[in-house]
């Protein structure tokens, strides 16, 4: 896929400017705060740092508004550094399927791959959101797929959410989203190649990682994400994860977690 040049606000996968608190440089050795797109290993990208969150998370205050707006600096979530905070299905979503690792160049085949939500929600034996909830059959699955980073935040239990979607130049847009996770304790099986990926991840946007409202880039970022399939049972009833920009173009609350190994500008 070649990534195309992006024709501002036309274009698809980009918030409206309403939502848009400041806009940022992205490239090696960019510093934070305002200005025109940073060249890049293979393109110029701007991040466009915006006020909007996940439905179910506490929206930005006035003063977070504020602030990024003003500074650059996103908001902060609730824990600082890498280790994973959360307990949802906590089991499942730090471990890695040993399944073979299928390909795809599009997330619309891998969609497509997928069970219905409905069978997911009435599964047998029933998905609990309990920290030991492991993998169940469906899930054991690893995928390797190519995309576009369009948008990325940092959850209050330290995974980074991913908004992968399709070329903006595709018959017609779709994202899913996929989660570089908080670290496990160092002594699981998992941890060497977790942390490989969300070294990668922060490596690529140094200073510029994003905060507890998303992120978007302007053009997308070419990606290549490998990981495990996790069926997201927290959030089978009510609105699902995703910026509500792109919202409507997410029809699976299925997610790629956790990333074991993520190249950016592929």
């Amino acid at each position: 896929m070649v990534n195309p040049t992006t024709s501002g606000a036309a274009r698809v996968g980009l918030p409206p400017a309403r939502y848009v608190l400041t806009t940022l440089n992205l490239g090696p050795g960019a510093a934070p705060g305002p200005g025109a797109p940073t060249v890049g290993v293979h393109g110029s990208y701007r991040i466009l740092r915006t006020e909007e969150v996940d439905a179910k998370d506490t929206p930005l205050s006035e003063a977070e508004r504020s602030s990024v707006a003003a500074t650059g600096v996103p908001a902060a979530t609730r824990f600082a550094g890498d280790s994973f905070e959360g307990t949802a299905r906590r089991a499942a979503k730090l471990s890695i399927s040993e399944a073979a690792v299928e390909t795809f160049d599009d997330i619309k085949e891998l969609i497509a791959s997928l069970p219905a939500k409905r069978d997911m929600v009435r599964h047998d034996p029933v998905i609990t959101v309990d920290a030991n909830s492991e993998r169940v059959a469906e899930e054991e699955r690893n995928v390797r797929v190519t995309g576009f980073l369009y948008a990325a935040s940092r959850e209050n239990d330290n995974d980074f959410h991913l908004i992968i979607g399709r070329d903006t130049a595709a018959d017609a847009p779709m994202y899913m989203t996929m989660e570089v996770s908080g670290l496990p304790p160092r002594g699981d099986a998992s941890f060497a190649r977790l942390k490989a990926a969300r070294d990668a991840f922060a490596a690529f946007f140094g200073e510029n990682l994003p905060g507890a409202s998303y992120d978007f880039y302007d053009p997308p970022i070419p990606v290549k994400v490998e990981g495990s399939l996790f069926f997201d049972m927290s959030h089978a009833n009510g609105r699902s994860p995703g910026p509500p920009s792109l919202h409507d173009d997410m029809p699976v609350i299925w997610e790629v977690h956790p990333i074991f190994s993520i190249t950016l500008e592929r």
